[in-house]
């Protein structure tokens, strides 16, 4: 039996974020600490599996509705069979004959849920490399994230930009250019410029996530895309200012200069935190870890930070101080292990 094994790292937005969504500028990266892995093998009948965390069944009313308050009403059986549907539609609109055998699928995650780390991505993305594979279908790397995206935006109607998926496609670190002039087409989706950073020394970063408090991703948006549609002109400017400071970040990256991105981490968040309303355990976060000298800005949309670090007396700090408010350290892995 051929079993076809895909696995997607969650991601972190390191500059830019969340000027993706609105023709912006971004630089993020693979966090392959954490992961979700897509398995599927031929089949008697199409069969999608139900994981650990697509649960119907509860102690009580108030076990259903801590476990709705905590991870959302969505698990991932609906990511999957969305991604399917969106695959089969891809291929008749490409003339692409798929094969008749049927197949079961199934997958498991430990990213961390409704933290902003991507996890739903992360399914829909290895669920889609596993159609690939089984169907012997190719389909450019470049346009993969705007199928990733559609099967969120179009099939689902969750709000969501594009950095989260080119990442997960890509892995590594990669700066992400989606202004209009680098937009175009490709098999009826759209592709922007992303170019992967290559590196020669370590980056002093930490990530940290809330263990007990989350927020669904479809729940955080502030209706800051309303707000740019009809000009609102504090959006409109921080999403230019979010670009620059990608642009800005990639310099600094390329010139190994870690106090530059310090200040430009710092200044992501300061941006975001004039135009959204934040819940006040996510600025705990924040303001715990600029307590330590740390940078410190979301990964995401929200219960996961991102920042830089000078020392291991820093890095120990953070690790303290912030699991005293329930957030957990780890220092993300950007590549395999040699």
């Amino acid at each position: 039996m051929i079993i076809i094994r895909e696995r997607i790292y969650a991601r972190a937005g390191l500059l830019g974020n969340p000027s993706d969504g609105y023709n912006g500028k971004t630089i993020a990266l693979s966090v392959r600490n954490f992961w979700s892995e897509v398995v599927l093998y031929e089949w008697d009948s199409v069969e999608i599996v139900l994981a650990q965390h697509d649960r119907a069944r509860f102690r009580s009313i108030d076990d259903l509705a801590n476990d709705v308050q905590l991870h959302g009403y969505y698990g991932g059986i609906r990511l999957i069979k969305a991604t399917i549907k969106r695959f089969v539609d891809y291929c008749r609109n490409q003339g692409i004959t798929l094969h008749e055998r049927n197949f079961s699928i199934r997958y498991e995650s430990n990213i961390p849920r409704q933290v902003g780390l991507a996890g739903s991505s992360s399914i829909i993305t290895a669920t889609l490399r596993c159609l690939l594979a089984y169907y012997d279908v190719e389909m450019p790397l470049e346009i993969q994230p705007s199928f990733v995206l559609s099967v969120e935006s179009e099939e689902l109607g969750i709000a969501a930009g594009l950095q989260d998926r080119v990442i997960q496609v890509y892995g590594g670190l990669v700066y992400m250019d989606f202004s209009q002039k680098q937009a175009r087409q490709i098999n009826g989706l759209t592709a922007y410029a992303y170019e992967s950073l290559k590196l020669d020394f370590d980056l002093p970063l930490y990530l940290a996530y809330h263990t007990d408090l989350s927020e669904p991703t479809e729940m955080f948006h502030n209706d800051i895309r309303g707000r740019y549609r009809r000009g609102d002109t504090a959006v409109v400017e921080a999403m230019q200012r979010f670009a620059q400071l990608a642009a800005d970040g990639r310099e600094a990256l390329l010139a190994c200069d870690i106090s530059a991105l310090h200040r430009l981490i710092n200044m992501n968040f300061d941006i975001r935190r004039s135009i959204y309303q934040l819940p006040h355990w996510q600025m705990l976060m924040i303001e715990t870890a600029r307590q330590c000298g740390a940078s410190a800005k979301f990964a995401g949309s929200g219960g996961a930070i991102i920042g830089t670090y000078t020392n291991d007396a820093m890095l120990k700090c953070l690790r303290e101080e912030l699991s005293r408010i329930g957030s957990r350290v780890v220092q993300p892995q950007l590549y395999p292990a040699d």
